[in-house]
């Protein structure tokens, strides 16, 4: 009786220890050297909807370029010399390093920086700073519309944008959705390749004869077309840019500051912690 419930024993024993060497070793689709390649590998590998016929070649090109890489590598391992692989096991190390502390870092940034910033804020650091702000090139305020030549209502845009007011955002907001294109916020500044783009008339050759402060003219077409345009004001390259246009970059700039400041403090502080608790010594 003994001997055949040790036997049963023996026999449950490699039943399960057959079980969980299945679970433990999935299916292999492919086999470099003692590296194997499984098919739970490829489950997220096909998006939903594929075909049968394009789910084979993903999965056939993904072998492929598995195959390939691993016979690289391996033969990477067989003929650098030991100073070269060295120097890449140096390289990985550092870089895992980097990859690690940056998104740590950047967590702890994102948690704890403080976002607003209000105007005041943003002028006292323009004021202070704005001799390193110097324009790139043209930019300008503008108000523009393109229409046709036909509009029924032609007599009165002309009127209303000669005499711009703001009693007359009703009308614009009726009429605007006629034109072909148009920019009525002349606040806005705006570069002048963004106007060679909107205004294709206006040339770098002719642009002297259109961007000048102050003027207004009309613009007819061979397509029927007409622009109606009004340049509000200009600074040419190399001049000190206007706060409006700056705002989104200084915006950038404090948050960017707040940041480096905050890391440089995180740091001191996470330092200053290790040696108070003596999980760091350094020896001379």
């Amino acid at each position: 009786m003994l001997k055949k419930s040790a036997c049963l024993l023996v026999a449950i024993v490699l039943i399960s220890c057959n079980y969980f060497t299945k679970e433990s070793n999935p299916e292999a689709v492919a086999r470099v050297g003692e590296s194997y390649l499984y098919a739970v590998d490829l489950d997220s590998l096909v998006p939903n909807n594929t075909s049968k016929k394009d789910s084979a070649i993903i999965i056939k090109n993904y072998i492929d370029r598995w195959v390939t890489q691993k016979l690289l590598i391996n033969a990477a391992e067989r003929n650098l010399d030991d100073a070269k692989k060295e120097e890449f096991s140096r390289l990985i190390r550092q870089y895992k390093n980097d990859l690690y502390t940056k998104a740590y870092i950047e967590k702890m940034v994102q948690t704890t920086v403080d976002t607003s910033i209000n105007e005041a804020e943003l002028k006292k650091y323009y004021n202070e700073n704005k001799e390193n702000f110097k324009t790139n090139g043209t930019i300008l305020q503008l108000r523009y519309v393109h229409l046709t030549k036909d509009h029924s209502k032609m007599a009165a845009i002309r009127s209303n944008f000669a005499n711009f007011k703001k009693s007359d955002a009703s009308f614009w907001r009726t009429y605007q959705v006629q034109f072909k294109n148009s920019a009525l916020n002349d606040s806005v500044w705006v570069s002048l390749n963004e106007v060679y783009r909107r205004l294709p008339f206006i040339t770098p050759a002719n642009r002297n004869q259109y961007i000048n402060e102050g003027m207004a003219f009309e613009k007819s077409d061979s397509l029927n077309d007409v622009y109606i345009v009004k340049i509000k004001k200009v600074i040419n390259r190399n001049q000190i840019s206007p706060f409006e246009y700056l705002k989104p970059t200084l915006q950038q700039v404090i948050l960017n500051k707040r940041k480096l400041e905050l890391i440089k403090k995180f740091e001191k502080e996470i330092t200053d912690d290790a040696i108070k608790n003596k999980d760091y010594e350094v020896y001379k």
